[in-house]
């Protein structure tokens, strides 16, 4: 009785303080990461928020949460579930405290929080999070219309359900091999594409959850699902090998509608052989090819409740990919762009090529007027031939091996139906291009068709910007963020035409670029699950993930695998969320073991090296020797975060005997230089910290020695694009790393941009045709120097998650000004300055419950004025809220 009394004691005052107002608030509520996520599976979710301030030097000493079952019960003080108390703590990422969550069930929660003079802020606005089938198990059955993987026509699914009670409530869980798209009474639910995302299937797949409250309706109600092919029965035949994958099977889904009445009962509808099947206008679909649609096939009112289904099969009962269902959480594939033609030209009656101008990841949608039977080929590129008027597909061509009968690479065929206005979009497939060929089997005048393109790709919020009056330093990072989504599906991929694959070194090489410009952190934690999919009992990891077995024999030394330590400790150092490190510590150890094993010496002999080098090739064993370094330290660091003291010293003690390895075999004292003194060498000795502290100014000085050497110009592949600039930046040539960045001459980055790029490239060379994709994101490391050398954001490991910011920027030759910006897990972070002369002006915002040191770079000869006062020194340690220097530079 007494426990309950205090519980009722602290329930007033939490809503009485709740309605308390404040100077500063709480906003941005998440749960996993997510605002009100649908369908989570853990048990104990993530819970974060951000201080919202107009005030200086703001921050958190302690917080309370509150969770219930009812958004009118935080209020009333009934039904709460959990309640945290006053915790003194910053903290403002949480697990849940509370007992197990229930499945399929709606929570609410709301958080206050004091600031350091002991003031309470109100409480925040309600968020809720709505749990999935935590594990409860499914009543659905596993259905489809075939077991013959060579059925082209995707299979339409329709069941009747008849409700005569009022419904409080109602969500549907729905699982597919392949792809699908859900319906119920004519609508399409949702707005997410290509679902659900791409994993092993014969180890994991995922399921996604749909609140159909507002859509179900009390009498008659019809619940249709199409099925595509996707990864899972891989049509198209390409050196990959995906159409041998040990999972294929022909589609098949399974459902589960639970519905809560007013009443209080409680209905389940699941997908059993009660269902029927036809098939539609889909003739055929692949995730290589494109998608071939009839549109004299369609099934008009299909889903309609009295469409007469006589002639309809009855779904069959099908095995399951594999047990292991969970849910997908993380943001899903969307449009985010419409894109109408740049120009179309004319070449006869029936040809046409239409330019989008831009290059993208995604789809076309044609709406047509034309005669019944008329043929029209969609076919979707990247580049043109010479000639202006083909498509050059010989770099997609190069690898596809085409057995089938409807299908060419990157193609959509629609045969019309002859309504006066019909319209085609592909369901189940997305394609890299920026032009497409439309050819038409019988004439067709301009004025009757209209082509409108579609960017697609998971559906990241942005969370950094750059505005500088260098237009080509915004070009380039306009085109990197392209290239980074077009390359974002649920997974990070190479390329969105050729291959679509999740090559390990593109991604890791990429990933501070990710983060500072897109809150990636719930594709990259998917990913990691895939990894632990791919890894096999010896640790060995692929060079795609996810695959269906290649890359397990070529391509996969540690340069390129590493991707499963340096993902997760730098989703770690951006979020400051350890969750990622323990999910995927006993896999790194076992990882590394296998890189134990086949070391010698410390060092290690195999891999891809620095790949498409300008023109010199570095010694593949330093550069792996490199990656192996920098994984031991890594996994002692995390080790030591975990509390595995035993493991932190183990890893300590063998990164440093690697490096003294790679010292002692690649490192020239008396030239000062490692290897043959490449510029990849050179710099990825510096970047990754090889080189003592006593060396480090002479090896710096012989890396600029060897630009300048070069014209001036990188001569560099994947690993060198990624060390190149910042070693120079961070060793006294942040100038000259300026000079290469934004240089426009053959190689760089610029020449992409003056030759026309809206993305970036796979080779520095624009003559390669056969292994040239126009829209990679493997040398986009760019983009992450401009924010944290120009701007100077940089992370503090002992604080990560920007708890501590470490600001250190560079206020180069050649550029004038610049604003960076980067929305943290404490909110956003403004580094802006601009030059007058030899004066620059400086400004930071700090956000709340956040600290920062500040570093000026050697050209800074003075700290002349602090927020308007004049000074004679300045403390680099700074609070939170706006600060604004003037300094003056030597030069």
């Amino acid at each position: 009785m007494l426990h309950k009394l205090v519980l009722y004691a602290y329930i007033i005052a939490f809503v009485s303080g709740c309605n308390k107002p404040g100077h500063f608030e709480v906003s941005d509520l998440k749960c996993e990461h997510l605002i009100n996520p649908v369908g989570i599976d853990t048990s104990v979710p993530r819970l974060s928020w951000k201080l919202q301030s107009g005030e200086d030097n703001v921050y958190q000493t302690a917080y309370e949460i509150v969770v219930s079952t009812e958004i009118s019960d935080i209020n009333k003080g009934d039904g709460i579930i959990w309640e945290s108390g006053k915790v003194l703590s910053d903290a403002m990422l949480v697990d849940f405290g509370g007992d197990h969550l229930k499945s399929n069930t709606k929570y609410y929660w709301t958080v206050r929080v004091w600031n350091q003079q002991n003031d309470v802020s109100a409480c925040s606005e309600v968020s809720s999070f709505v749990t999935g089938m935590m594990k409860t198990g499914w009543h659905g059955d596993w259905i489809s219309d075939s077991e013959d993987i060579d059925r082209k026509p995707a299979p339409l699914f329709r069941r009747r359900i008849i409700i005569n009670r009022k419904v409080k409530s109602a969500r549907a869980y729905i699982v597919a091999g392949g792809l699908y798209e859900l319906y119920l009474n004519e609508k399409r639910l949702g707005d997410a594409c290509l679902q659900p995302a791409y994993t092993r299937y014969d180890k994991r797949v995922l399921y996604n959850t749909y609140d159909i409250t507002e859509e179900i309706r009390k009498g008659d109600n019809v619940v249709g699902v199409i099925l595509g092919n996707g990864w899972y029965n891989h049509q198209a035949v390409a050196v990959w090998d995906f159409h041998k994958a040990p999972w294929r099977a022909h589609p098949k889904f399974k459902m589960d509608i639970l519905i809560d009445f007013a009443d209080g009962s409680q209905e389940v509808i699941a997908t059993s052989n009660d269902w029927k099947y036809s098939t539609g206008d889909i003739v055929l679909n692949s995730i290589y090819s494109g998608e071939w649609h009839d549109h004299n096939l369609k099934k008009d009112g299909w889903l309609k409740f009295d469409y007469n289904d006589k002639d309809w099969g009855n779904a069959i009962k099908v095995e399951a990919p594999t047990d292991h269902v969970v849910s997908e959480m993380m943001p899903p594939i969307r449009i985010s762009d419409i894109i109408e033609p740049r120009r179309v030209t004319r070449f006869n009656d029936s040809t046409y090529l239409i330019d989008f101008g831009r290059n993208i990841s995604g789809v076309t949608e044609l709406r047509i007027k034309g005669e019944k039977g008329t043929v029209v080929n969609l076919q979707h590129g990247e580049r043109l031939k010479d000639n202006r008027e083909e498509l050059e597909m010989a770099a997609l061509e190069y690898w596809y091996r085409s057995e089938e009968e409807m299908g060419d690479f990157q193609t959509d065929t629609y045969i019309l139906r002859g309504d006066n206005d019909e319209s085609f979009m592909p369901r189940f497939n997305y394609k890299g291009f920026q032009y497409v060929v439309l050819k038409s089997s019988k004439p067709l005048q301009e004025a009757n068709f209209d082509l409108t393109a579609y960017f697609m790709h998971s559906d990241v919020e942005p969370r950094g910007r750059i505005i500088t009056s260098d237009t080509l330093l915004t070009r380039i990072w306009k085109a990197t963020n392209n290239s980074y989504l077009s390359n974002l599906f649920g997974y990070p991929t190479d390329c969105p035409q050729r291959e679509k694959n999740g090559w390990t070194a593109d991604a890791h090489s990429a990933i501070e670029t990710g983060l500072f410009n897109f809150d990636g952190i719930k594709v990259y934690e998917k990913w990691l699950d895939d990894h632990r999919d791919a890894q096999k009992p010896d640790g060995t990891l692929p060079a795609i993930i996810p695959t269906a077995e290649w890359g397990y024999t070529w391509g996969n030394g540690i340069d390129w695998t590493s991707s499963l330590i340096l993902i997760p400790w730098n989703v770690y150092k951006f979020y400051g969320d350890k969750r990622i490190l323990e999910e995927n510590f006993e896999p790194i150890k076992l990882f590394m073991s296998k890189m134990n094993a086949i070391a010698k010496d410390h060092l290690i002999h195999d891999g891809l090296g620095d790949w498409v080098p300008v023109k010199t090739q570095s010694n593949i064993e330093f550069t792996s020797s490199v990656f192996y370094y920098t994984d031991a330290l890594i996994v002692s660091k995390i080790a030591g975060l975990l509390g595995e003291g035993k493991d932190e010293e183990a890893y300590k003690l063998l990164a440093d005997e690697i490096k003294a390895a790679i010292n002692n075999k690649f490192f020239d004292e008396e030239k000062g230089i490692y290897a043959s003194g490449s510029q990849t060498e050179l710099s990825m000795a510096l970047f990754w910290g090889i080189v003592s502290e006593k060396d480090k100014q002479r090896v710096a000085d012989n890396l600029a020695e060897a630009v300048y050497n070069s014209g001036e110009k990188i001569d560099v592949g994947l690993f060198g694009s990624k060390s190149l600039l910042h070693a120079l930046s961070e060793n006294g040539y942040a100038d000259l790393a300026y000079k290469l960045a934004s240089a426009t001459e053959f190689p760089s980055w610029g020449y992409w941009i003056a030759n026309g790029a809206t993305t970036l490239y796979e080779h520095w060379d624009l003559s390669h045709v056969d292994e040239m994709s126009l829209n990679h994101i493997m040398f986009g490391e760019i983009s992450a120097w401009y924010y944290n050398t120009l701007g100077g954001i940089n992370i503090d490991e002992r604080n990560p998650g920007f708890k501590n910011i470490k600001l250190e920027p560079h206020f180069v030759d050649g550029l004038n000004d610049i604003m960076v910006s980067h929305q943290g897990p404490y909110g956003e972070i403004v580094s802006q300055w601009e030059k007058e002369g030899k004066q620059v002006k400086y400004s930071v915002v700090i956000p709340p419950n956040s600290t920062a040191e500040l570093s000026f770079d050697s050209n800074v000869e003075k700290v002349q004025k602090i927020d308007g006062k004049v000074v004679n020194s300045f403390n680099p340690e700074l609070r939170s809220g706006k600060h604004e220097f003037i300094l003056s530079l030597y030069r």
